[in-house]
C-alpha cells in the first residue's frame, strides 16, 4: 500500500482510528491497485469530530482576523513548499496526470489560504449607519461549526476552497472527502495544525453516503457546504433546511460553449478540449455542449479530431501524459454507457468512444470522445456525463443558440468564443449561468466568485463573496438620547 495514512481520520490535531467503522479501499485509478485501506466514520467518530470543533471554535473566533490570517498564510507557504509531494498524492488519489496536479491542485488550494489570509481584515468589516442623533453598526460574525462535503475530482482544492473562508470567518470545520479520494484532505489538516491552527478546528473524517446525514443532521452544525451531484444536493439541502442550517451547494452542469464563425479557430478548439478533456472530463463546469456556428463547423470538426487523436494517454506519473484514467471503474462504466446511448440515438462518433488499446494494466482508462451531429433532445446532450465526452451541436444565429444554450435545468457555467466583443458581452449577459468565460474556458482563480444558478446550486465559493456564506450580519442600534415611551 503506497499511500496508507497513519489512520483514517484527523481529529483534534491527530490521527484517529476506529476499526469498528466499515472498511473501504482507496484504489489507484491508473492500475486498479489498493494503495490504502481506511474505515468509515462511526457515530462515535462523528461526535468526537464535532465536539472537538465546537470546543475550540469560540476561542478561534475571538482572535482578530489578522491573527487568523497569519495561520492561513503559513499553511499556504507550507503547501507550496511541498507541492510535488502533495501533487503526487493527488495523482494517486484521483488518477489525474501529474502535469495537471502540479499546477492546478495543491497550488489552487494554497492560493485559497493565501487569499483569505490576506484579505481578512478588510473583507470582514462591517458598516456604520448614521441615524440622525442615533446610529447603528453592523459586524460579520461566524456561524459556528461548518461541515464541508467534498467531491472526488479536486479533493485537495475543495478541502481548501471550503476550509479557507470558513476558518478566516472564525468558524470551525469538519470536512468529509469523497470515499473515492480520501487521502489528500488528511494532509491538508496536518499542514494546518503545523501552521499554527488550534487543534480541533479543522477535522477530517472519512465516510460514504451514510456518513453525510450524521453530519448534516447534527444539532451542533450551523452550515453545510457540498460539492457534488444535483441528486445529492437535493438530499443534503432538504435535510439542512429542516433545521434552517446555512447551505452552499456547488452542483453539476451541462454547460454551453458557443463558438461563432469569427472565432479564432485554434483558440476555440483548445478551449473546447480543455473544457471537456482536462481531468479526464471530470469537471462540473465543463462546456460539454459545444455549439459551433455552421459556417466553420466542418473546419472545426476536422481540426478537433486531429488534435484529439494526438493526446497522450498513459501513466499519470509521467509528466508527458495528458490524459489519465477515470477515477473508478464504476465511473468509467457509466461514461461508456452514455457513449453507447449516443451512438444508439443517432449521434455521429467522430473519434474515441472506447478503451484505449495501448495502455497496460487494469486502470480505468477511456479514450477522449467527440460526437458530432448531436441534437438537443439526445440523452448525451441533456444529462451530465462527467467524463471525456464532447457533444458538438451546430447553430445558425445568435438568438437561436442563446435559447438552446439556456434550455437546460442546469446553470453552472458557459463560454463564448468570438472576436466581436460586443456580441461576446451580449451573449454572456443572456446565458443563464453563474460563471461565464469569454475566449477562454474553466479558469477559476480564487479572486473571482464561483457557483451556479438553477439546479446547479446556490451560494458562491472563492472571492470576497464567499465570506457572506460563512458569516452572518449582526446589527447593533445605538441610542444617544432618552427613551420616549407613550405609556
Amino acid at each position: 500500500m503506497r499511500a496508507q495514512p497513519k489512520a483514517s481520520h484527523f481529529i483534534d490535531g491527530d490521527y484517529v482510528e476506529d476499526a469498528a467503522g466499515t472498511p473501504f479501499d482507496s484504489v489507484y485509478p491508473a492500475t486498479g491497485e489498493v494503495i490504502a485501506r481506511l474505515h468509515a466514520a462511526t457515530p462515535v467518530i462523528v461526535e468526537k469530530a464535532i465536539a472537538s470543533a465546537k470546543r475550540v471554535q469560540k476561542e478561534w473566533a475571538a482572535l482578530s482576523p489578522t491573527a487568523r490570517g497569519r495561520v492561513l498564510k503559513r499553511a499556504a507557504d507550507i503547501m507550496r513548499e511541498r507541492n510535488r509531494e502533495l501533487s503526487e498524492l493527488e495523482t494517486l488519489d484521483t488518477g489525474k496526470p501529474i502535469q495537471e496536479t502540479i499546477v492546478a491542485d495543491p497550488t489552487s488550494g494554497a492560493d485559497a489560504f493565501a487569499f483569505f489570509g490576506g484579505i481578512a481584515a478588510a473583507g470582514l468589516n462591517g458598516s456604520h449607519i448614521p441615524l440622525g442623533q442615533d446610529f447603528a453598526f453592523t459586524k460579520r460574525v461566524p456561524l459556528g461549526v461548518c461541515v464541508g462535503i467534498g467531491a472526488w475530482n479536486y479533493p485537495q482544492q475543495i478541502a481548501c476552497w471550503k476550509g479557507a473562508p470558513a476558518l478566516i470567518c472564525g468558524n470551525a470545520m469538519v470536512f468529509k472527502p469523497s470515499e473515492n479520494t480520501p487521502l489528500g484532505a488528511l494532509k491538508i489538516a496536518e499542514i494546518l495544525v503545523e501552521a499554527g491552527l488550534p487543534k480541533g478546528l479543522y477535522n477530517v473524517i472519512q465516510g460514504d453516503r451514510s456518513t453525510g446525514p450524521l453530519l448534516v443532521n447534527h444539532k451542533d452544525v450551523a452550515k453545510v457546504s457540498l460539492t457534488g451531484s444535483v441528486p445529492t444536493g437535493r438530499r443534503v439541502a432538504g435535510a439542512a433546511a429542516s433545521d434552517l442550517k446555512h447551505v452552499t451547494m456547488e452542483l453539476g452542469g451541462k454547460s454551453p460553449l458557443i463558438v461563432f464563425d469569427d472565432a479564432d479557430l485554434e483558440g476555440a478548439i483548445g478551449g473546447a478540449m480543455l473544457g471537456n478533456f482536462y481531468s479526464t472530463g471530470q469537471v462540473c463546469s465543463n462546456g460539454t455542449r459545444v455549439f459551433v456556428q455552421k459556417g466553420i463547423k466542418d473546419r472545426f470538426l476536422a481540426r478537433l479530431k486531429e488534435r484529439t487523436e494526438k493526446m497522450l494517454i498513459g501513466d499519470p506519473m509521467d509528466e508527458a501524459t495528458q490524459l489519465g484514467p477515470m477515477v473508478s471503474k464504476a465511473q468509467r462504466d457509466k461514461v461508456l454507457d452514455y457513449i453507447e446511448r449516443g451512438k444508439a440515438e443517432g449521434a455521429t462518433l467522430l473519434t474515441g468512444g472506447g478503451i484505449p488499446n495501448d495502455v497496460s494494466g487494469d486502470g480505468y482508462y477511456i479514450q477522449p470522445t467527440v460526437f458530432s451531429d448531436v441534437t438537443d433532445g439526445l440523452t448525451i446532450a441533456r444529462e451530465e456525463i462527467f467524463g471525456p465526452v464532447m457533444c458538438v451541436l451546430d447553430f445558425d444565429d445568435e438568438d437561436e443558440v442563446i435559447a438552446r444554450g439556456n434550455a437546460t435545468e442546469f446553470g453552472l457555467s458557459g463560454g463564448v468564443f468570438t472576436t466581436d466583443f460586443t456580441r461576446a458581452h451580449r451573449v454572456a449577459d443572456q446565458l443563464e449561468a453563474g460563471t461565464l468565460w469569454i475566449n477562454t474556458y474553466n479558469l477559476a482563480p480564487v479572486e473571482i466568485p464561483f457557483g451556479g444558478s438553477k439546479q446547479s446550486g446556490f451560494g458562491r465559493e472563492n472571492s470576497l463573496a464567499a465570506l457572506e456564506h460563512y458569516s452572518e450580519l449582526k446589527t447593533v442600534y445605538v441610542s444617544m438620547g432618552r427613551v420616549e415611551a407613550p405609556y
